[in-house]
């Protein structure tokens, strides 16, 4: 009996070791939605143009919890004319206890936000269907790409402030 309750009790120990991982919440933390030129811009012919732009933030909240956040800004323009601009941030809690430290970036950068993506995507679908103009859905982003990219970039300007030498704008170190 009292092997047992030894066994269990290491069997407990290594089960608080191991690493986990769970989304506890997911919520919109922003949404705004304009059309500066209504009613106006009804009246336009030509075709919008779109521009996506997608940002990816977080915080560390308590020792094992984490807060993601998706920040997606679309704005449609018809000639110079902003038809409507969306922007929204769409958040999820994390909790990620025994992550090795050289994982836990990348999971907050890359996991996460995929998590929270297509939530994101049908929120902004939502608001746009709800002006009764025709629906817009976002694309697929590829988050491991657009972390490898961010990583790449804040190196490289890391090591241009590491050398001492100081660039006029515009002009990037060979």
């Amino acid at each position: 009996m009292a092997d047992q309750d030894q066994n269990t009790q290491q069997n407990s120990q290594q089960n608080s070791q191991d690493p986990s991982f769970s989304l506890q919440r997911t919520y919109i933390k922003d949404l705004s939605l304009e059309m500066p030129h209504a009613p106006q811009i009804f009246l336009e012919q030509e075709g919008p143009s779109v521009e996506v732009s997608i940002n990816v933030s977080g915080q560390q909240l308590a020792e094992t919890v984490y807060e993601c956040s998706v920040t997606a800004t679309v704005t449609t323009r018809i000639t110079d004319k902003v038809l409507y601009l969306v922007e929204a941030t769409q958040s999820g809690i994390f909790e990620a206890a025994n992550i090795p430290t050289e994982q836990l970036e990348p999971l907050l950068g890359i996991v996460c936000p995929t998590m929270l993506y297509p939530y994101l995507r049908a929120n902004i679908a939502d608001a746009i269907n709800r002006t009764s103009l025709p629906p817009l859905h976002l694309a697929e982003v590829n988050f491991q790409n657009l972390y490898e990219q961010r990583t790449a970039q804040a190196e490289q300007e890391k090591g241009e402030q590491d050398s001492g030498l100081v660039l006029p704008p515009g002009v990037t170190r060979q």
